[in-house]
């Protein structure tokens, strides 16, 4: 049986033809703060923490001090979601919140494993409807919400753990950049 640490080794090994992609989709992010637009991220379970994650980073710091950077994660919000999901079903949920807080220039990024979470698949379709851009962080093979993302990373793998643990690494390449443009 292999251990935790050898299967995220051999994924990391196998993501190496889509690390030519990450920095490119990086760039989308730098892009859009340099306009003075927000990230706006989501997901679900694990998947939400990722997402929060990288929203604190923004507007804390990642590794240096510097200006707090605009960004909001949907997910973060338990009195949101709940009145959203009672009245309009929790496949709106974020659908709703693109609704009031996007504007035409930001950056929506999407975490999920499996990329079948229909309010992860209606906000990435929906979010065009504002002018936003859209990334999806997701594993295997993209499921549905790859077919109306802007930017896919795939994370090669089955086991969500291992997908969400390359995901941090991910979003710590964006952070990098991101600090790296002295933002």
């Amino acid at each position: 049986m292999k251990t935790p640490i050898t299967e995220l080794i051999e994924v990391l090994i196998q993501m190496l033809p889509e690390d030519e992609y990450i920095d490119p989709v990086g760039k989308v992010l730098v892009d859009a703060l340099k306009r003075g637009n927000a990230i706006i991220t989501c997901g679900n379970g694990g998947s939400a923490t990722d997402a929060s994650h990288l929203v604190e980073e923004l507007t804390g710091k990642y590794k240096k001090v510097r200006r707090p950077l605009p960004g909001f994660c949907m997910n973060s919000d338990a009195a949101a979601i709940t009145c959203i999901a009672n009245d309009f079903g929790f496949e709106n949920v974020f659908v709703r919140q693109l609704a009031a807080l996007a504007k035409p220039g930001d950056v929506l990024v999407a975490f999920s494993t499996s990329g079948n979470s229909p309010n992860i698949i209606n906000a990435l379709a929906d979010a065009h409807r504002y002018k936003v851009s859209t990334v999806l962080l997701t594993g295997r093979d993209g499921g549905n919400a790859a077919k109306v993302a802007d930017h896919v990373i795939y994370v090669p793998s089955d086991n969500t753990a291992r997908i969400q643990e390359a995901h941090t690494l991910i979003l710590h390449n964006f952070l990098e950049q991101i600090e790296h443009e002295s933002l």
